[in-house]
């Protein structure tokens, strides 16, 4: 077990300001909730209709990024320099990098969204038509693979190469060395700091009030309990004192155990759907998704609507870049703890391409098996309509043998994601909040992880009771999502390209010209930026 850095002491100027504004939203969320709900629409109208078009292209440069340094001369440098040793396996490394990533969400929309997109698409297409079918799976194939993974992969190898190449400090701010120089240890990583904590921790509570929601209708369907407010409270206490369990036992026990476990867990699944589900459309329709994907894929991730001024962008792909974008600072500072002794190009293998692919197969096993069921008459969109998204799996499950044990088995894995991305979330923002120094193998103090953990879980619940007639629940995390992510979209347009700049500048001494010198000491490189100020 890793140990609690019994030494590490609060950053008074992240704890404080981000502990005052989430207290205050859970309070004015108790107290007013309409104004609280209308406060976040304000934000993601602003942010949809002035930066849409933002958002829309800035996953294509980072995707960009990641490529480039994968299969560039950069590629082959090490990070922590030549005689770093892993710490994981592969098989764990990958495991982590999956389930900390989006597996939570993969499991709420592998049906919901391909369902959604077939039955009530956008752009005039005909409902159930073919070419409804192919611009379902294509834009569920960019929201959930390369794109996402790639915002996480430049973030976490900024992090990793500022930490282990650059030997400054376990922090986001760290990569922005380039332009502030020391600074980055004062207010300038403050300032950055507290931004990623407010947009992480918006982010959290809105995959915690989703897999809530979903876990509630899954209970629903297998034992006739009531999804409500009582029984959403109760999983959430549950989902946290589970993961403060977890955390308290560290990486290598319960964030490696849970992610191997449900690794294996998503694995089986999809091979059960698979082979007992229509393999020979899921092969054919998956083929000709994959290519409608790699056709269409530019002018689905620059689609805005400014002329018909439909919402659909609004609630779909800039809902999704928001969130990614929220989560990308800190699960790239989570991912970077995970690489010392890996080269780039592996780090974007194992944390962008190999879990991409691996959703670019999840959805077109679940999404296929979903509209070939639907195409003959399983009523799963009629589900939704009457109890909508978080019933779309176990509606789908019911059209399979065993369907109570699969529901179960779902439920269970949602369950052990949701633990798993609480986890290893809530040890970062921890980390982010305290002086413990993650890079050198110790644990924030369980008390702050407690502390952040109730936090989160206390906007899940607030985001989805202020829900009301007016916007569903589902709808309500989309825009606490939003909310979060708007700031980091600036932040991250900076990191990458200062990211950029540390890898190719310090690149040529780290590797590709001189190996002995793959760890850089901070202070050369003081003395070599004061040198080329002056």
């Amino acid at each position: 077990m890793k140990a609690t850095n019994g030494n590490a002491k609060l950053r008074m100027a992240i704890f404080v300001p981000m502990s005052f504004i989430f207290l205050s939203a859970i309070i004015v969320g108790l107290v007013a909730p309409a104004k609280f709900l209308q406060g976040m629409n304000a934000i993601v109208e602003f942010a949809f209709v002035n930066f849409g078009w933002l958002f829309q292209i800035s996953g294509n440069i980072f995707l960009a990024m990641c490529l480039y340094l994968m299969f560039s001369k950069y590629g082959d440098i090490k990070l922590g320099g030549k005689d770093a040793k892993p710490e994981l396996s592969n098989w764990n490394w990958f495991a982590i990098s999956l389930c900390a990533g989006i597996a939570t969400g993969i499991l709420f929309w592998g049906i919901a969204e391909p369902i959604t997109h077939f039955m009530s698409p956008p752009l005039g297409l005909e409902p159930m038509s073919e070419a409804a079918a192919m611009f379902s799976m294509t834009t569920t194939f960019i929201h959930w693979t390369y794109i996402p993974y790639a915002m996480y992969g430049i973030a976490g190898i900024g992090i990793a190469y500022a930490v282990y190449n650059m030997r400054l400090p376990y922090q986001v701010s760290s990569t922005l060395y380039p332009i502030f120089g020391k600074r980055i240890r004062g207010y300038v990583g403050d300032i950055v700091d507290n931004v990623c904590l407010f947009a992480m921790a918006g982010a959290v509570a809105a995959v915690l009030g989703v897999g809530t929601m979903q876990i509630g209708s899954g209970l629903n369907v297998l034992t006739g309990v009531t999804a409500g407010k009582g029984l959403w409270v109760g999983i959430l206490v549950a989902i946290v004192i589970t993961y403060v369990i977890s955390s308290y036992t560290g990486l290598n026990k319960g964030i490696r155990w849970l992610s191997d476990k449900n690794s294996k867990l998503f694995l089986a699944m999809m091979v059960f759907i698979f082979i007992v589900g229509p393999t020979q459309f899921i092969l054919s329709f998956g083929t000709q998704s994959v290519g409608d994907f790699i056709q269409n894929f530019f002018v689905r991730t620059h689609y805005l609507s400014p002329i018909e001024g439909s919402a659909w962008p609004r609630w779909w792909p800039i809902y999704y870049w928001a969130i990614w974008l929220a989560y990308a600072p800190l699960i790239g500072m989570f991912l970077a703890r995970l690489s010392k002794g890996r080269t780039i190009k592996q780090f974007m293998l194992v944390n962008v391409i190999v879990p991409a692919t691996f959703g670019l197969l999840w959805f077109s096993v679940f999404g296929g098996s979903a509209i070939h069921l639907e195409l003959n008459g399983a009523g799963i969109w009629e589900s939704i309509q009457q109890s909508g998204l978080e019933v779309s799996v176990f509606a789908f499950l019911s059209n399979f043998p065993m369907s109570g044990l699969l529901s179960a088995i779902f439920i269970l894995a949602i369950f052990v994601s949701i633990v798993t991305l609480a986890d290893s979330m809530t040890s970062t923002v921890a980390s982010l909040s305290t002086t413990a120094n993650l890079s050198e193998g110790s644990e924030p103090p369980t008390k702050v992880k407690l502390f952040w953990g109730a936090v989160m879980s206390s906007m899940a619940i607030i985001n989805i009771l202020s829900a009301g007639t007016e916007i569903s629940g589902i709808d309500a995390t989309k825009q606490i999502a939003t909310v979060a992510g708007f700031p980091i979209l600036f932040f991250m347009i900076l990191l990458s390209g200062t990211t950029m700049y540390m890898i190719i500048k310090q690149g040529k001494y780290d590797v590709v010209n001189c190996p002995e010198t793959a760890e850089i000491d901070e202070e050369v490189i003081v003395k070599e930026t004061a040198s080329e100020t002056n």
